[in-house]
Parts: structure tokens; C-alpha cells; sequence
């Protein structure tokens, strides 16, 4: 193993001294601890000899370093050892002794076969904010079966809105509960570290998948479910109303055809539909609406959604577009996830930006989307190559060489 001799620069965000053992891998750790490390945190990559698994998965030009890792774990610092073993243990010892934050997701029974359960953590370091994504909340019948994201999008209803009006149940094609689920995580981190920043208190933290992703869904699905009994549904011979949007779920929100292709147009307000039915040249609608009976809104909206759906095709993308920026009313073109690099507002903003990465050469990476004006997130370091600073991580903990060569197996760590 190697150490890194390219100069890092000095943490300038909210977090900066603050330092994060992060025992987490593939996407809803890392994209946890990677805004934590935006922040400003120093973020420790504990890998075992093989590495983070999605080191392999995505786009590589050399192994282990694929493109889904570089994404996911820039400016962290890796460490690899092997916690099985007795000498791996006890840096980990060490490690957890001067950390702020140990983050893992690890099923929990694992761990704590390791030794760095919350109690054993917690015994090391009284002050340790100690952070645990589970699939399945660990008081429930189901907390210890393994959870993925496929699993958790169809256990928390998201399969069921994204398959309504299909012929089949189908997922979000993006890792959208590993993702959800790690911005909750660090969230979650922020808040026990301003509890302990107030009370001298560390804390155990316990995130789950399932719980996280079924809150997300129904903070607009629950619908009906909201009251008890649900209210009876008009539209439905007075049945119990359902869970779930219907302005998103019945014929609602979706892309419109136009003259010559798609856009995504939502006038929202009274305001926007008035606006838009003037820029369409068509009073009737305009007068329509006005004299619309609103009572059930749900079906009130569905009529209007089927309206646009009409006006829609008789003029090209570009002029719906000129026509919409006129009358601010929403709307925009859809954009493929190829042509986001030149999306004119992301170029003006400097949202991606060009590095160069001491084994990967040229690699382009997002900047921290968030925006400090005293205390600035920055890319400090790109992703890390397997224990790359092993050597200079321990070192800090106390150990000497011998100690490191004993667990390394290489005098340079």
C-alpha cells in the first residue's frame, strides 16, 4: 500500500474536526459519509482486504476504482484492515478511541461479533455519536432479513406508485431508497453531533430502510389513510378513499407530446392555468375554469390535465417553451442524463467540474450542491485507492511502524 503524496487541502466546511470512522459501503453509507465529508469532516474508509464492493461495479479503467466508487468517495481517507484479525481489531480500537462518528451498515448481529457493537463502541468512547443504516428497524419481526434496494422499493409501496396504469410492477430505475435512506443517515449524524455539541452526550442512531423510504413515500400517498375512518370517495361510488396523490397517480402530472417531441409543463397555481390558457389562445378553457364546478378537485384537476394533454401537440417543443418562459409557468425540456453536462444552468453554476485523479487521470465530479457562504463544502481529495493512507491514519492513532508493518505487512503501510 501506498501513501498519498498529493497535497489535500484543509477542510473548510461546518464539519471541519470533525472525525468520522465510516465502516459503510456500497451507495447508502457512502453517500452518507460523503456529505459529511463535503462538509468538511475528516472521513476514514474502514475497507477490509477486498475493498468496498462497488470498487467493481460501474464504468473502471483500473481495478477497483470504478466509476460508481470515485462518485461516491471523495474526500475520504482509506484505511484496510482486517477486523478479523486480532492485530485489525485492535487499531480499530484505536480509531474508535479519538473518533467523533462511526457510521456502519452492517447487519448489527456482524458487528457485534466484531466487537464494535454500540456498547463496546460506546465503552471506548463515552462521546461517540455511533450511527447504524439497517434495513428493517431493529424492534420489528423482519430486523434481521437482508434488505437491497429492490427489496425496500417494493416493501414500501414506491413499486406500487410507479407501477400504476402498467401491465406489470416495475422499480425507479435509480438506487432511490439507498440514496433516500443515506441522506436521512446524515441527517441523522448532524443532529446527534448538535445534541452532543449541547449536552456532552454521545448516542446510538439507528436508521432504517424501510421506515425511512415508507415516510418518503406516503408524505403525499397517505391520502385516505389519513383519516380514521378513511373519508368515502365520491368518484367511487363512496367506496373508502385509497392511499396515494391522485394528481400524480390517475392521469395526472406526466410528460405532454407536443409538434415535434416531449416536454414537462405544470402549471400549478390558478395563476399558471389562467396564464397558460391565455398564451394557448383559448378563452373557452379560460372561461371553463372559471365557471368549473370545484368541488372535487381531484376530478377538477384530471380535467384540466386532460385538456393540456389536447392543446399540447398543436405547437413544437421550442415555441411551448418560449410561450411558457413568457407566461412563467413552469416548464423545461427533457433532458437525457447524457446531456446533463451541458444543461445551461448547471454549466453557468460550475456543477461539474474536471480533476485529475492520481491513478484515473481525467475524471469529471458534481461539487457539493449545498451552499455555505461562511464556512464554504469544497472536493478536497478525490476518491481513494484501497488503504491508501493506512500508514499515515494509523500513525495518527499512535501506532508506530512496527505495529503498522505487523498489520500491514509493508513497512510503507
Amino acid at each position: 500500500m501506498i501513501e498519498s503524496t498529493v497535497p489535500v487541502a484543509a477542510p473548510t466546511g461546518p464539519l471541519a474536526g470533525v472525525r468520522v470512522l465510516d465502516l459503510t459501503s456500497v451507495v447508502l453509507g457512502p453517500v452518507a459519509t460523503q456529505v459529511l465529508a463535503d462538509f468538511g469532516a475528516d472521513v476514514i474508509k474502514i475497507e477490509g482486504p477486498q475493498g468496498d464492493l462497488m470498487r467493481r461495479n460501474g464504468v473502471s479503467l483500473h481495478p477497483k476504482m470504478s466509476s460508481i466508487f470515485l462518485t461516491l468517495n471523495r474526500n475520504k481517507r482509506s484505511v484496510c484492515i482486517d477486523l478479523k484479525r486480532p492485530e485489525g481489531a485492535a487499531a480499530m480500537r484505536r480509531l474508535v478511541a479519538g473518533a467523533d462518528v462511526l457510521v456502519h451498515n452492517m447487519r448489527v448481529q456482524a458487528i457485534e461479533r466484531l466487537g464494535f457493537g454500540y456498547a463496546e463502541a460506546a465503552a471506548m468512547n463515552p462521546r461517540i455519536v455511533y450511527c447504524v443504516a439497517t434495513g428493517f428497524g431493529q424492534d420489528g419481526p423482519d430486523r434481521d432479513r437482508p434488505a437491497f434496494d429492490d427489496i425496500i422499493q417494493s416493501a414500501s409501496g414506491m413499486v406500487d406508485i410507479c407501477s400504476r396504469g402498467r401491465d406489470a410492477p416495475d422499480f425507479v430505475p435509480s438506487l432511490i431508497a439507498d440514496k433516500t435512506t443515506g441522506m436521512a443517515l446524515a441527517n441523522a449524524v448532524l443532529a446527534a453531533l448538535f445534541h452532543r455539541e449541547r449536552s456532552g452526550q454521545g448516542q446510538y442512531v439507528e436508521v432504517p430502510m424501510l421506515e425511512t423510504m415508507a415516510a418518503f413515500v406516503l408524505a403525499e400517498h397517505l391520502g385516505g389513510l389519513t383519516f380514521r375512518p378513511a373519508p368515502p370517495d365520491a368518484a367511487n361510488d363512496g367506496a373508502p378513499t385509497r392511499a396515494g396523490y391522485a394528481r400524480l397517480l390517475e392521469g395526472g402530472r406526466r410528460p405532454y407530446r407536443t409538434a415535434d417531441g416531449w416536454i414537462a409543463l405544470l402549471p400549478y397555481t390558478d395563476r399558471h392555468w389562467q396564464a397558460f390558457f391565455e398564451g394557448a389562445r383559448r378563452p373557452d378553457l379560460l372561461a371553463w375554469m372559471e365557471s368549473a364546478d370545484r368541488s372535487d378537485r381531484n376530478v377538477f384537476v384530471r380535467a384540466l390535465y386532460a385538456h393540456l394533454r389536447e392543446i399540447m401537440p398543436t405547437r413544437t417543443s421550442a415555441e411551448w417553451l418560449a410561450t411558457c418562459d413568457a407566461l412563467d409557468v413552469p416548464a423545461t425540456r427533457i433532458y437525457g442524463i447524457d446531456e446533463l453536462p451541458e444543461h445551461p444552468h448547471l454549466k453557468a453554476v460550475g456543477f461539474f467540474q474536471d480533476a485529475e485523479h492520481p491513478t484515473e487521470g481525467a475524471i469529471r465530479q458534481m461539487r457539493p450542491p449545498t451552499r455555505f457562504s461562511a464556512t464554504p463544502a469544497s472536493i478536497r481529495s478525490p476518491a481513494p485507492r484501497l488503504g491508501q493512507h493506512t500508514a499515515e491514519v494509523l500513525r495518527e492513532a499512535g501506532l508506530g511502524d512496527a505495529e503498522i508493518t505487523a498489520l500491514t505487512g509493508k513497512a510503507d503501510g
